[in-house]
């Protein structure tokens, strides 16, 4: 009997870590709002643990659908999570992005559900493939799949989001046995976007392009469909910069420079930096942080979570809730590995791409070294639709990780 219990939750190590990380987070989230002088964000912990109550039921209930239902269901959920993104454009709610849909004092983002939708839905397709992807035109599936959530997503707009759908199509290509230069192809005009606000980096890119291009023996077809998105992509950068949000440019700008204007758009880097070097090893403790007790720490209980924990606890403190995601990650893609199954193990590695996106973004742009894109910490940050499907994704993961060891 106890062997048939271990088996239905699948990986009890993963499960312990997750569970132990979000009831962590709701107490940081609880600290985030002990302030001098009371908030929004005080009392807040209550509805993440209620969030947190609603995603383990949904853990439970997630956990009980065979895998071939959600291989059958993939397209009628992508095709519900497009509508639902439409339907944000149109009626949704948000400070700055216009990404909730409020049904009285309850909201949901869309563009959660979606992110599931779309891992599923190109799970679908490497499912369907009788072989891997050998050129660049046999992506157009792909590409297609991921560009509709994308575009709706940046028209939100919330370019934060709608970069964790480029980790995901990368995770689901690379997953499908695509060759790594063609690959590196696919994902050469990303690099031309970013390299094109210089012309002298810029053309020495293009040199090496042109050079891997010979290199590797692409198609004829294939070279000119690659040169022409990376010239596109040196062209079209500046239209595309004036067509971002103003925060989305002060974001930027204030992570090449925050102390070009230390009172606005670099403020929030500031003093994320300066709460987590004051905590220095072992921090202040619980509930001690100053700097988020004055209020000098903006959006602690989401975007900044690190912060107040690297105030708290130290550097110590982080390193240890790093090392709980390292082992948690670590153990998924064993699950990933261990599958059999196209369908299951490209789900368990787009749910990897997932959460490692969110990790390395929100840890990153806490500490200066990525742009400021208000994505959550999985787990640890608040915010009632991410944690819900964090764990129904969880979930997944864990089914197959049963599925795996059954032979089911």
């Amino acid at each position: 009997m106890r062997e048939r219990v271990t088996l239905s939750i699948g990986d009890g190590v993963v499960l312990a870590l997750v569970v132990g990380l979000a009831a962590f987070g709701v107490a940081m989230i609880f600290s985030a709002g002990e302030l001098e002088v009371p908030s929004s964000v005080t009392g807040i912990w209550r509805k993440q643990a209620i969030w947190l109550a609603i995603s383990l039921i949904a853990f439970a209930l997630t956990l009980r659908v065979a895998v071939r239902w959600l291989e059958w269901v993939a397209p009628i959920a992508y095709g519900v999570a497009v509508l639902l993104l439409i339907a944000v454009l149109i009626v949704g709610t948000g400070d700055g992005p216009r990404s909730w849909i409020r049904f009285g004092a309850v909201g949901f983002q869309p563009s959660e559900f979606a992110k599931l939708a779309t891992i599923l839905m190109l799970a679908k397709l490497n499912a369907g493939r009788e072989r891997s992807p050998e050129t660049l035109w046999d992506l157009w599936p792909y590409l297609v799949v991921v560009l509709v959530p994308f575009a709706l997503i940046m028209a939100e707009p919330d370019l934060g989001t709608a970069s964790v759908f480029v980790a995901i199509l990368v995770a689901a290509l690379y997953w499908s046995g695509l060759p790594f230069s063609k690959l590196a192809l696919f994902l050469s005009p990303l690099v031309s976007l970013a390299l094109a606000f210089s012309t002298p980096l810029w053309g020495v890119w293009f040199l090496l392009l042109v050079g891997f291009l010979y290199w590797t023996r692409a198609y004829l077809t294939e070279s000119l469909a690659v040169i022409f998105a990376n010239v596109a992509m040196g062209v079209l950068v500046r239209p595309a910069w004036r067509s971002l949000a103003e925060y989305q440019k002060t974001r930027i700008l204030a992570f090449l420079q925050p102390e070009a204007d230390p009172q606005g758009a670099g403020w929030h880097l500031i003093q994320s930096q300066v709460a987590i070097g004051s905590g220095g090893w072992l921090g202040k403790g619980f509930t001690l942080g100053t700097q988020k007790r004055l209020a000098f720490l903006p959006e602690q209980h989401t975007d900044f979570i690190v912060a107040v924990l690297g105030e708290e606890f130290g550097f110590i403190g982080i390193c240890l809730v790093l090392l709980c995601f390292a082992i948690v990650l670590w153990r998924v893609l064993l699950i990933a590995e261990r599958s059999d199954d196209a369908f299951a193990s490209t789900v368990v590695f787009g749910v990897i791409a997932l959460w490692f996106a969110h990790l390395f973004a929100n840890v990153g742009m806490t500490v200066g070294l990525f742009p400021i894109t208000g994505l959550p910490l999985p787990f640890l940050s608040y915010g009632g639709s991410f944690l819900l499907m964090s764990f129904v994704m969880l979930a997944i993961v864990q089914r197959v990780a049963v599925d795996t060891r059954t032979g089911a």
